[in-house]
This record gives structure tokens, sequence and C-alpha cells, in this order.
């Protein structure tokens, strides 16, 4: 028996964007999540939103997801994207080093437009099933994780999937235990 969706008008929406340098699989990841399929074609992304009614370790809720776009001739976007979103996929391709590099950027000016120290985040290690191509190790993405303060999840897009969904729902996880520290975590 399928279950019952509750009414939208009683769900909580998580505005999710995913950021990081172009080509590192962030449309890929995304369309894997959404659509149950993995694009073989790279095709530069300037800006797709997607929706889903999906639930969370026993809670219904809504992603809106924001894939956004990599080249450096779109980053004028993307402090109006940043402003908007309640937590961060930033995706680097482990085949691809200076991706790895730049993620330190991507936090830096979430947080800038945020105006917060902390902010959900997930870092996230893309492209792991391409292992003889591999220029970043786990171990330095752990590493980058603990020193950006952020948890740290490796993924693949290609079929089959490797911790897409996880990375989805560990971010709304990530989103719903801020949110509960702040209401709850008095500072005296």
């Amino acid at each position: 028996m399928a279950k019952q969706v509750p009414s939208t008008d009683d769900l909580p929406t998580y505005k999710l964007v995913v950021v990081g340098d172009g080509g590192v699989g962030k449309s890929a990841l995304t369309i894997q999540f959404f659509q149950k399929l993995f694009v073989t074609d790279y095709d530069p992304t300037i800006e797709d939103s997607y929706i889903q009614h999906t639930e969370i370790d026993g809670e219904w809720c809504i992603l809106d997801v924001l894939d956004t776009a990599g080249q450096e001739e779109f980053s004028a976007m993307r402090e109006q994207y940043m402003r908007k979103g309640d937590g961060f996929l930033l995706v680097y391709s482990v085949t691809d080093l200076q991706s790895f590099e730049n993620v330190g950027h991507f936090q830096t000016q979430i947080l800038r437009v945020k105006d917060r120290d902390q902010y959900p985040m997930l870092l996230v290690a893309n492209k792991v099933d391409l292992v003889h191509l591999r220029r970043v190790s786990e171990e330095q993405g752990r590493e980058l994780a603990a020193n950006l303060k952020m948890s740290y999840i490796e993924t693949s897009a290609k079929d089959p999937p490797l911790n897409v969904d996880a990375a989805f729902h560990d971010l709304v996880r990530i989103i719903r235990w801020v949110s509960l520290c702040d209401a709850d975590c008095l500072v005296i």
C-alpha cells in the first residue's frame, strides 16, 4: 500500500542549493536524485530548480533543490541564490584537484552572504566511481571537511548510484538539527 503524503500546507520546505565548480557532477547528482537516471553528456547548467515531496526519518517534507551554474561567467548569480538557501551541498569531483581546492571559496561566500560563522552545509566528494582517475583521496576530503567544520560524504551519480539520496537527506538532517539547536540552545 502506498504511503499517504500529508497535505502540502502542513509540510516544511527545505531550500537546498547544489554548488561547486563546473563539471563536478552537480546536475548528475540532482537528476539522479529526482529522476533516478544518470546523464552522460555534459551540458553546463545556468540554473535548474526541482521540487519533490519526500520522507526523511519518518517525517514528510518538500525539497526545493536549486542546481546552480559552476562556470565563472555565472558567478554574479551566486549571491542571489545563496541568500535563499536553507542548506548547501558543496560538491567537488575527486578527479579534479582544482574543484577540491575551490570548495573553501564557496563556503566563504555563503557565510559572507548569510552573515554567519556556520551554516548547514555538506561536503560532497563526487565521481568516486572513477577510481583510476582519482586525484583527491578520501582522507584529504575528510580533512577538508573537518577544517571547514562540516560533514562529508562520497557519492557517484553513475548507475548504480552511491550515496546520492543520502547526501540530500543528510543535508536535511543537518538543517533540522541546526534549527532545533537554534531553538533549544540558549547562550548563558
